[in-house]
């Protein structure tokens, strides 16, 4: 079930959080940003699995580090391979592939809940009028709860019912 909350999607309690990011990214902006801060390891572990993969935006990749901390990075944007390449826009088809990736892991996994950002609308460029729908399509199914962080309050504490 999903619901929509508001707070600081860094204090949830969810058992693993996802956010949008591109191929090799350099996650220096937005909610990525904070990620890097607080998990270097995840970012490092990621620019490993591109250089080793190569994936394609609409895929996902979790992470899980020390303490239980999991965070699905989905590829919602095109990437930047190239020397001092920078990450594309987001695309809604992207953003549908990649969230069809995250039911896989969350399903595979057996995670028990989930938070994520209005994806895709940051530094992805949508607009959450046409994200929202995609997300509810692809999640709604889920038998979790699933809290989307619909609006941003640094270091307030959302309500996530059933956590």
């Amino acid at each position: 079930m999903i619901h929509y909350v508001s707070g600081d999607i860094l204090l949830s309690r969810a058992q693993a959080l996802a956010h949008g990011v591109a191929p090799k990214d350099p996650m220096n902006q937005g909610l990525a940003r904070s990620l890097h801060e607080m998990y270097p390891a995840m970012h490092k572990d990621y620019h490993h699995w591109c250089n080793l993969r190569h994936p394609k935006p609409g895929e996902a990749w979790l992470w899980g580090g020390a303490g239980g901390v999991r965070v699905v990075n989905l590829i919602t944007q095109e990437g930047g391979y190239g020397h001092g390449g920078r990450p594309g826009r987001a695309t809604l088809k992207h953003v549908r592939d990649s969230l069809r990736a995250l039911v896989h892991i969350v399903e595979g996994e057996g995670l028990k809940s989930l938070a994520l950002p209005r994806l895709a609308t940051g530094v992805g460029g949508l607009e959450w009028d046409d994200v929202r729908p995609v997300l509810e399509e692809r999640l709604g199914g889920l038998k979790i709860p699933v809290y989307v962080y619909a609006e941003f309050h640094a270091g307030q504490k959302a309500t996530e019912p059933g956590a």
